[in-house]
């Protein structure tokens, strides 16, 4: 690798169901998780020594030391470059920007092969075609009918630790997702599917109830992942991007945006 630059979009979880608990304390999930045309910048070039700098609207609090994944996905894959990140995703907001991060770094790299060792969410970081995500994060299969989705993406500015969230579930055994369609009806699927983890991350945070409220004209509202990111479903661009500009106009501390998901096939 002599230099590579690499897009890593928003993560995002339609459904999350938590279907168990393995004994080393691991969560097991049932996941439906899409890729937004929203996320972080970066570029990677060979270096003698490892370096990180970090800009964007999001740089604030962002490590650029071993600390970030991304220094961790060079460690790991015995490289070393120097990287500039542009953070323009909220970071710990349940959208998977760290993890987003560090597999850009790995396919940079040609090292996808060690992703699952840097985290649950870096294996399905690494396409940004629709997948569902079982297991630990380990084992995926790809969605070959999903289609693209129009989202508005609300974070109102809450962090909400993870692993807090997930010690508040009242049951860590619940069902698995649905079948899934294979001839359409897709929004009337999801919205029959859960997050498991909405609930306690609104007991933790209640302001994540306002971003769902606020959400309310969409086809169907949920949070992603953890927490604190909402996202709404809308039926098409025009509706997406007035429900941003509404949104934004209401709540100018809030992270808004209007953005379209990756279909099957990446198109």
């Amino acid at each position: 690798m002599t230099a590579a630059t690499e897009f890593a979009p928003a993560k995002i979880n339609l459904a999350l169901h938590v279907t168990g608990q393995k004994a080393n304390g691991y969560h097991l999930l049932d996941s439906l998780v899409v890729f937004a045309r929203v996320g972080d910048a970066l570029s990677v070039t060979s270096a003698d020594r490892t370096s990180l700098t970090v800009d964007g609207p999001f740089s604030d609090g962002v490590p650029n030391d071993p600390r970030n994944l991304v220094w961790k996905a060079l460690d790991r894959a015995a490289v070393t470059a120097q990287v500039a990140l542009t953070k323009n995703l909220p970071h710990g907001a349940g959208i998977g920007g760290g993890s987003s991060d560090a597999a850009a770094i790995l396919r940079a790299v040609g090292r996808p092969d060690l992703a699952l060792g840097l985290g649950a969410d870096v294996p399905v970081c690494l396409g940004s075609q629709p997948q569902r995500m079982q297991g630990i994060g380990d084992v995926l299969s790809d969605v070959p009918d999903c289609p693209r989705f129009w989202l508005v993406l609300v974070n109102p500015g809450a962090h909400v630790p993870t692993m807090d969230v997930f010690g508040a579930l009242s049951s860590k055994r619940n069902p698995p997702m649905d079948p899934m369609p294979v001839d359409g009806g897709w929004l009337v699927w999801l919205a029959a599917q859960r997050n498991d983890l909405q609930d306690p991350a609104i007991a933790y945070a209640p302001v994540i109830g306002d971003a769902l409220a606020a959400l309310g004209d969409a086809q169907l509202a949920r949070m992603s992942g953890s927490g604190s990111t909402c996202f709404g479903i809308y039926r098409d661009e025009a509706s997406a991007s007035a429900a941003q500009a509404r949104i934004a106009g209401a709540q100018p501390d809030w992270w808004v945006v209007a953005t379209q998901t990756f279909g099957a096939g990446v198109s």
